[in-house]
C-alpha cells in the first residue's frame, strides 16, 4: 500500500489506524511498543522513499535537473554521443593498425628465418602438446618423488623455466639453498 493512498481522507478508520501503528516513531512521537521493533520498523518500512535521492538506489528525482542543466536539448545529446562515437571508432583504428603492423613485421621476420634457416623456422612454428610425454620422460617420472612429478607436468615446453630465479643486485637474506637441483627434462 503506498503512503500516497494512506493519506486519503476517504480511508477507513482500519487503514488509518494502520498508518498510525507504522508511522508511530517520527518526529517525536512517542511509541508504546518495542523500541528495537520500532527502529526496524523504521528501517523497512520508510515513511516516503521517495523523499531524497538514494546514492545507490535505482529511483532518483535530481536526475532528469541535471541532465537538463548539463544538455539542454536532445540535439545538443545526439551531437555528443554521436562524437564519442567517433572518437571510440577512431581509436578502434588506431589499435586495430597497429596490430596490423606489429604482423606484418612478424611475418616478414619469420619468411627471413625460413629463407636462412628452414630448420629453426620449423621448429619455431611445431605446435606442440603440452600434455604429450615422450618414452624417456615417463621412464623418468616413475623415479621421481612427487614434487619432481608436479614440476614437470606444470612446465609447459618452450616457455621460460619458472624455477630460474630473477637476477637481483643483492642476494637473499637466507642465502642459497645450496642442496637444491633443477630438474633436467629429458629431450624426445
Amino acid at each position: 500500500m503506498s503512503v500516497s493512498v494512506l493519506k486519503s481522507n476517504g480511508l477507513p478508520s482500519q487503514l488509518r489506524g494502520l498508518r498510525a501503528r507504522l508511522y508511530s516513531t517520527r518526529k517525536g512521537e512517542v511509541s508504546s511498543s518495542d523500541p528495537q521493533k520500532d527502529i526496524l520498523r523504521r528501517h523497512l518500512y520508510p515513511p516516503n522513499i521517495r523523499n531524497k535521492a538514494s546514492p545507490t538506489g535505482t529511483w532518483r528525482p535530481d536526475v532528469a535537473r541535471a541532465l537538463q542543466r548539463a544538455i539542454p536539448s536532445v540535439q545538443a545529446h545526439e551531437t555528443i554521443e554521436r562524437a564519442w562515437l567517433l572518437h571510440q571508432r577512431h581509436l578502434r583504428k588506431k589499435r586495430d593498425a597497429e596490430l596490423q603492423r606489429k604482423f606484418n613485421c612478424m611475418r616478414q621476420a619469420m619468411q627471413e628465418l625460413e629463407e636462412i634457416d628452414s630448420r629453426l623456422f620449423r621448429e619455431a612454428n611445431k605446435q606442440e602438446d603440452p600434455r604429450a610425454r615422450s618414452l624417456a620422460e615417463v621412464e623418468a617420472m616413475k623415479s621421481m618423488s612427487e614434487p619432481e612429478k608436479r614440476a614437470v607436468e606444470s612446465r609447459v615446453g618452450g616457455l621460460f623455466p619458472r624455477e630460474l630465479r630473477i637476477p637481483t643486485d643483492t642476494p637473499p637474506k637466507n642465502g642459497w639453498p645450496n642442496e637444491w637441483r633443477a630438474f633436467q627434462r629429458p629431450l624426445a
